[in-house]
């Protein structure tokens, strides 16, 4: 049997999706944010899809990239997946060897990747040259079967919207996203300057519920938001929770994470998935306050270029 390596297309979205579902089943994944983060990747992104087919079956993906949005030049991306039941056949190599090859050739200097907090994906990482760097969790909370502590009592002066609310300018939210992005912990911190790009690849992307994202308004100031990521179906996820910098410290992402929460019970949704640094004291505690448990582990790894 032989495995080959080739660039995505767009029929290829419905295996892409199951690869990913089987390898990495706690984020929502949609064929349709696929194809639209594939479509709307600013060109300095060198945003680039590929598939591992063995005997014409997908079995393997990696999405690999430069983080453009990065304030230190030169980092790449590379995130191989391979299905559970088709390991030990090279999909994974051949698919970390040609990201590798992109990123450099797009101008990296050095290329991060998650790989899950397990012996032989460590091992596989490792071999390749990459050193481990922090620590992050995926944590799920059944909405179905858990019971929510009540939405926390609005403190004065204070009242909740949604995204939604904010269709005709959602500039205010792209300040919010912009400065607690900003203070997030990470190996290539980012730096939100171009508004129509996240009105673009945020705002308008498809798995974005703007019904179930909830904003924390004080005197009529963006405080605090909860975005909620879904897939029309089952799955809710949060993607960012924040707070603005004059705000903290009141318990206000808190109480968006619990509204936005809340209203997805109401919606229908049963899987509520989210993900925190292992550092993030803070968010940990606030989510296992919710009744989230931590399902798996990744560990950030980088390898710079050149290294073999």
């Amino acid at each position: 049997m032989t495995v080959l390596v080739r660039d995505f297309r767009p029929d290829d979205v419905d295996a892409w999706i199951r690869v990913r579902r089987a390898a990495l089943p706690y984020m929502v994944t949609t064929p349709e944010q696929v194809l639209s983060d594939l479509a709307t990747a600013p060109p300095d992104r060198h945003y680039r899809l590929l598939v591992a087919e063995e005997d014409g079956e997908v079995i393997g993906t990696a999405q690999t990239g430069i983080s453009h949005e990065s304030t230190e030049p030169g980092q790449g991306f590379c995130n191989p997946y391979v299905r559970p039941d088709r390991t030990g056949r090279g999909a994974g190599t051949l698919l970390a060897r040609a990201g590798e090859e992109h990123v450099a050739g797009a101008g990296a200097t050095a290329v991060y990747t998650w790989v899950l907090d397990e012996p032989a994906n460590r091992g596989f990482a490792e071999r390749r040259g990459y050193a481990a760097r922090r620590t992050a969790h995926f944590l799920r909370l059944g909405l179905a079967d858990s019971t929510l502590p009540p939405v926390p009592e609005l403190p004065a002066g204070t009242e909740l919207r949604t995204a939604a609310d904010y269709e005709d300018d959602p500039r205010p939210l792209f300040e919010a996203d912009a400065e607690t992005t900003a203070d997030e912990p990470s190996d290539t911190p980012v730096e939100f300057s171009d508004y129509q790009n996240w009105l673009t690849t945020t705002w308008r992307q498809p798995c974005f519920d703007h019904a179930l994202t909830t904003v924390v308004v004080v005197d009529g100031q963006v405080a605090a938001f909860s975005v909620a990521e879904t897939d029309g179906l089952s799955r809710y996820s949060s993607g960012m929770t924040g707070t603005r910098r004059a705000f903290r410290g009141r318990g206000l992402a808190k109480l968006a994470k619990s509204d936005s929460l809340h209203r997805a019970r109401a919606a229908g949704y049963t899987d509520a998935y989210t993900g925190n640094d292992a550092g993030n004291g803070p968010m940990l505690a606030i989510n296992r306050w919710f009744g989230y448990e931590i399902c798996a582990t990744e560990v950030r790894h980088v390898r710079e270029t050149g290294r073999n």
